[in-house]
């Protein structure tokens, strides 16, 4: 290795970590974002390639979902995004207390979307909507289910990053936070929207 390539490396943010040298917040962070990527991508194949064989079913199913609880969640874990971006921002300038404060944000309004999903999940099975009901109920309460899993621990890692508070554990939650966001931007529409 040259000098030149020696001082380049240390400028990275996680040198020796090759291609995920250059990404903000702890490269084991971004190892699971990548996997857990890698399972959504599995779980949207297989949903299209089934819906493709039940057409009818799918569509049928999905007009019984109500798109404007999806459409609020959407609103309201972008703009939860957006604080927990602002929080690396206010950590970046050396402002704990801003940060805490976006990271506040983020959290409550991670807990508004849970509290929404959780009114949805209760009228659904209250209609007798099981997953059991049919191939698109299945899928609904799968991924819907898998992703709430992945905002209930993004809960978590926000308060253990508010409480333990430093630039790295800043970066590393927002990014794991950021792929929540990602999910839902094509659950939403996959689920309530598409047809």
């Amino acid at each position: 290795m040259t000098e030149r390539t020696l001082r380049q490396d240390t400028a990275l943010p996680n040198p020796g970590w090759g291609p995920l040298s250059a990404l903000p917040g702890n490269p084991l962070m971004w190892v699971l974002i990548l996997s857990e990527m890698l399972v959504f991508a599995a779980f949207f194949g297989l949903f299209a390639w089934l819906r493709a064989g039940e057409r009818d079913v799918f569509d049928a199913s999905q007009q019984l979902l109500n798109p404007v609880a999806g459409g609020l969640n959407t609103l309201v874990l972008l703009t939860s995004g957006l604080f927990a971006a602002l929080a690396v921002e206010a950590i970046g300038r050396g402002e704990t207390r801003r940060c805490r404060q976006w990271l506040g944000g983020a959290f409550a309004l991670g807990v508004v979307f849970c509290v929404v999903k959780v009114v949805e999940y209760a009228d659904k099975l209250g209609q007798g909507l099981m997953p059991e009901t049919n191939t698109f109920f299945t899928f609904y309460y799968l991924l819907t289910g898998f992703h709430f899993a992945h905002v209930l621990f993004g809960l978590g890692l926000i308060a253990l990053v508010a409480w333990k508070i430093s630039h790295d554990n800043v970066e590393t939650a927002a990014a794991f936070w950021h792929m929540v966001d990602l999910i839902w931007i094509l659950l939403y529409p996959l689920l309530y929207l598409l047809r």
